[in-house]
């Protein structure tokens, strides 16, 4: 069984779209056996609780440097024996001894076909503004490992969706949630789940 560790932000959507594909069978073989929050108060922790998923919060705030953040993170990672990190969500970014621990080990959703619109700077509602402001006819999803390169590791799935006249960034981000991150995250954490 692989043992899951999700880092939110927010609201916590694409967390919930791992849950009910564990829920509903899509996923097997994986359990989620924490999450953890960049911050307190997110509602993606109220979620897991729904769910009797054990939380934590690891503040970027009570870390003098990112390293340190990470390293903290790593520590809890291990402590809680998990397999799989994935970031769903997570808004800061990880560096040093995480990434050597957990190589191949870190998954990340990111809401372009990389290698548009990614890496320092692009994150929420700022890739779709990008996204639109380019005038590109066709945007979506993307899952990666995560390395020391913001966006740049190596490509496990990714998913196409359409952009509509009119579209607003808002409008774009959800569809893109609804018809790419959800069906592809959940997809390859089953994947990663039953390659061994």
């Amino acid at each position: 069984m692989l043992r899951v560790g999700v880092l939110v932000s927010g609201g916590g959507t694409n967390l919930q779209a791992i849950i009910d594909a564990i829920e509903s069978g899509k996923i097997t073989n994986a359990e989620i056996v924490t999450v953890a929050a960049s911050k307190a108060g997110v509602y993606a922790l109220e979620r897991a609780e729904k769910h009797g998923i054990p939380t934590a919060v690891i503040s970027r705030r009570d870390f003098e440097s990112p390293e340190k953040h990470s390293d903290a993170i790593c520590e809890y990672m291990r402590e809680k024996g998990v397999d799989l990190i994935v970031l769903a969500g997570f808004l800061s970014i990880l560096c040093g001894k995480i990434l050597e621990e957990y190589d191949h080990k870190i998954i990340n959703v990111h809401p372009s076909l990389i290698p548009s619109f990614c890496g320092d700077g692009f994150y929420g509602l700022k890739v779709h503004e990008a996204a639109l402001a380019r005038g590109v006819k066709v945007t979506g999803a993307t899952v990666h490992y995560v390395n020391s390169i913001t966006d740049g590791g190596e490509i496990i799935a990714q998913k196409a969706v359409e952009v509509l006249d009119g579209d607003t960034p808002e409008t774009l981000q959800k569809r893109v949630m609804e018809q790419a991150e959800w069906i592809i995250l959940p997809a390859a954490v089953n994947k990663i789940a039953n390659s061994k």
